[in-house]
């Protein structure tokens, strides 16, 4: 539902560049979906109006589309009005950066804007999943808009704190305030192709005929989200719409259900990848399975309907993963049948198991050990005249987990010494389930940055 801006109520608007999950933080901050959400830039284009309640008080949330200050021409033209418009209009600007991609030109075009303004802004750091500490954003500090906030929209960290610093310049904070999203909930999404059972699988465990499950394909249109508890552990299921080759996707709604489903598996905590025995790994489940790993998501493999097919069958299905998903090596595959209820319990293991790797934390001195008895034990491969030295090693983020190297000529390492020593950070920390992504910081020279500044001095003949 859109709403009209008003003098009666507070009005906040978010700006930033495009794709620092702007949408996302609005559907966040008014609890709702109203703003359609993916990962590419450009997709939000006029101001879109919410509803906010915070305590007692309530405010309008304004979304825009990405915002380019100086853009002369054509549509950024007529979105960086509308934004412009939205910044008018508003009482508190939130100024959304990406935490992960770092600052921008763009950034500081935005930045020298809203300072000219000299309306309260506050500066946002989204996609802070495992980066509270802050010390990665250090060199948002140069945008000279002040401190820097971090939040993940996707995931409700810091939502609570970012609206009372949005209302505490409106002198209209109210002790009473609703809590961030409820902590130790696991989101588990549920993917795969159109009709391998997810409906089904739901059902199942729901033990009730939640879910509409048709033998038909396309059955389930939008990414539908169930509270679950099991053993005292509390779940929210979110199935989502079967994604189809991109050549096949011709309605306009199946588009919207695509979408959904790409923010379905961006949100979760666990994605558990459902594959049709009857129909073997495809290329639909190649694609699928590489967005959950582009995204970091924990996964668990399971192969559905396994009771429909013979042995032949099912030894040609286990090569075909072993070859076409070898780069989820790293997923526990199970083999179930939804229907039958066959399989169903392990499956609950590998999912706790994949949820506790993806936010394991691992602490600095034992990476750091762990990473030179590596190199004692493996060095890596000379490089011409040099060999890279790792030093430390300390943890850069969860879910994915993100392990980051420091050392001299880090740019040498070879890919087959990366993976030897993602073997043996799995090995120690029991990492099954989740990616890891281990990220290479070079030492730089002070001689070679600058070198007009040391001149080769001159030798007399």
């Amino acid at each position: 539902m859109a709403f009209s801006p008003s003098e009666m109520k507070p009005v906040i608007a978010l700006v930033g560049r495009p794709n620092v999950g702007k949408s996302t933080l609005f559907n966040r901050l008014t609890k709702s979906r109203d703003a359609i959400v993916a990962d590419f830039s450009g997709l939000t284009r006029d101001r879109h109006y919410g509803n906010c309640r915070h305590g007692k008080h309530e405010f309008i949330v304004v979304d825009t589309g990405g915002f380019e200050p100086d853009a002369a021409s054509g549509i950024y033209m007529e979105m960086a009005k509308q934004t412009r418009q939205a910044v008018a209009e508003a009482d508190v600007v939130v100024f959304v950066v990406d935490a992960r991609a770092g600052v921008s030109a763009q950034d500081h075009d935005i930045a020298n804007y809203l300072r000219r303004l000299g309306k309260p802004c506050i500066l946002v750091a989204n996609k802070a999943e495992g980066m509270l500490e802050g010390v990665q954003l250090v060199e948002f500090y140069e945008l000279g808009l002040g401190n820097v906030y971090p939040v993940s929209a996707a995931h409700g960290q810091g939502i609570r704190t970012l609206i009372d610093l949005a209302l505490e310049p409106l002198n209209l904070h109210d002790d009473e305030s609703e809590p961030d999203a409820e902590p130790g909930i696991i989101k588990l999404a549920l993917a795969g192709r159109p009709n391998v059972g997810k409906s089904t699988l739901i059902n199942v465990w729901l033990g009730e005929e939640r879910l509409v499950a048709f033998d038909l394909p396309g059955t389930t249109r939008d990414a539908i989200s169930v509270p679950f508890e099991r053993n005292g552990q509390k779940f929210e299921l979110i199935d989502t719409a079967g994604l189809r080759r991109r050549g096949k996707v011709f309605e306009a709604i199946e588009k919207f259900s695509v979408v959904k489903t790409l923010q379905a598996i961006e949100s979760a905590h666990v994605v558990l990848l459902l594959i049709d025995a009857t129909q073997g790994v495809t290329d639909q489940d190649a694609h699928i399975a590489g967005y959950i790993l582009e995204n970091g998501r924990a996964v668990v493999l399971a192969i559905n309907k396994w009771d429909a097919v013979d042995d032949y069958q099912r030894e040609l299905i286990k090569r075909s993963i072993e070859t076409r998903l070898a780069f989820l090596k790293f997923a526990n595959l199970h083999l179930i049948s939804a229907q039958k209820r066959q399989g169903l319990g392990p499956l609950w293991t590998s999912i706790a198991q994949a949820y506790r790797a993806a936010t394991c934390k691992m602490s600095t001195p034992i990476l750091t050990r762990l990473l030179l008895e590596s190199v004692q034990f493996q060095s890596p491969k000379r490089s011409g005249m040099f060999r890279p030295k790792l030093r430390y090693a300390h943890q850069g983020g969860m879910n994915p987990p993100v392990i980051v190297i420091h050392g001299n000529s880090l740019e040498h390492v070879t890919e087959a010494y990366k993976r030897f020593l993602e073997g043996r950070f799995r090995k120690e920390f029991d990492l099954a389930g989740t990616p890891l992504r281990i990220e290479m910081k070079t030492s730089s020279n002070p001689f070679t940055e600058n070198p007009a500044e040391f001149p080769t001095p001159l030798v007399s003949a």
